[in-house]
């Protein structure tokens, strides 16, 4: 299963904030929870729980259905950046949360590339039609 961005920064701010515990990171290099806070983080979980009760049926959707629902989820995420003052999101963050979108399909049998060839599109193209982030 495609791994949640968010896992990986809860585990990133678990890591840090164990190494501030046993001194081994300088209290001014910890930025983990700062650039995650809680709020970001459960609201980008609840826009990707969306996203993946729709997963199961975009195996055999036509395109349309397919590209409505990364519509649907980029367009959530928008949200979530904007309500963090529009930088939620940093360049690693929006790479992760594009790849997690193309693997989720991807393990839901959507064939991303085909999809996005259809379309004239490069297949790292499928969120940009809606990505303010």
């Amino acid at each position: 299963m495609a791994k949640r961005p968010t896992t990986s920064w809860r585990e990133g701010i678990a890591e840090e904030a164990e190494e501030l515990a046993v001194g081994t990171l300088d209290p001014e290099c910890a930025c983990m929870a700062v650039l995650f806070p809680e709020t970001l983080l459960v609201a980008t979980d609840t826009v990707l729980d969306s996203f993946e009760a729709e997963l199961p049926g975009l195996g055999g959707a036509k395109d349309a259905q397919v590209f409505a629902a990364v519509e649907r989820v980029v367009l959530a995420l928008n949200a979530v950046d904007s309500s963090h003052g529009g930088d939620g999101y940093a360049t690693m963050e929006r790479e992760q949360l594009c790849d997690y979108i193309d693997e989720a399909l991807t393990e839901h049998g959507v064939d991303v590339r085909a999809l996005t060839s259809r379309h004239r599109l490069g297949r790292y193209q499928l969120t940009d039609r809606w990505r303010d982030w």
